[in-house]
């Protein structure tokens, strides 16, 4: 069995403000599963293998509110309390797809996500599981009966939105001085790290380069 971790990016962000005025709570909602379809990496999920893991995924983790994701790209199936940023509230399926909803908490990752979406930065999602895979002859790997879905939806950044992300950073504040250290020093830093990173590495360095300006907050 290997890792197989898949992403969709046709989410949609949005932000209730409390009645009592207590802040806004963000949630994340789209297509988390896709079965039935050649995805881009070039795997097929059968219906009723997804069906299946869904179903069990709910009872055992969505109806009792234990189904959480992270953000970033985690490297195993384990989930990490100290990574977690969002609880995922449903999980239905919808023709070929499986819609999620999630609310984003106020850990200190759910933190970064939230200033993220304020910044304006496109956010998609990646689902984590385990399982193995089956050649179809035709270039198209076969999701086999093994599969044993882990997360839902851990969050991730668009690797093509690096510039968002840096405007949204510097138009959100009207910093000055932090701690005596010049802010515009960091965000050139920033910029300069981003630009040299490559694109397999994008979503991790954006993420870290964030928690590392929110920290000085």
């Amino acid at each position: 069995m290997k890792l197989i971790t898949e992403r969709n990016d046709n989410i949609i962000i949005k932000t209730i403000q409390n009645i009592a005025g207590a802040g806004k709570k963000y949630y994340i909602k789209g297509v988390f599963l896709q079965a039935n379809l050649q995805n881009r990496n070039g795997r097929v999920y059968p219906m009723e293998i997804l069906e299946r893991e869904v179903s069990r995924y709910n009872a055992a983790y969505v109806s009792q509110r234990r189904a959480l994701g992270e953000l970033g790209h985690p490297e195993g199936p384990q989930l990490n309390l100290t990574l977690v940023s969002h609880l995922i509230e449903e999980l239905y399926r919808d023709g070929s797809n499986f819609i999620g909803k999630a609310l984003v908490l106020d850990t200190p990752n759910g933190k970064i996500t939230k200033s993220l979406i304020d910044a304006g930065v496109k956010l998609g999602v990646s689902s984590r599981g385990m399982g193995s895979l089956k050649e179809t002859g035709t270039g198209v790997q076969e999701v086999q009966d093994d599969f044993y879905l882990a997360t839902a939806a851990d969050i991730v950044a668009d690797p093509s939105a690096p510039a968002a992300f840096v405007s949204g950073i510097m138009e959100g504040k009207e910093w000055a001085f932090i701690d005596g250290v010049l802010t515009e020093q960091k965000l050139d830093h920033v910029k300069e790290v981003i630009r040299k990173t490559s694109a397999q590495n994008l979503d991790e360095v954006v993420l870290r380069e964030f928690s590392k300006l929110m920290r000085l907050l």
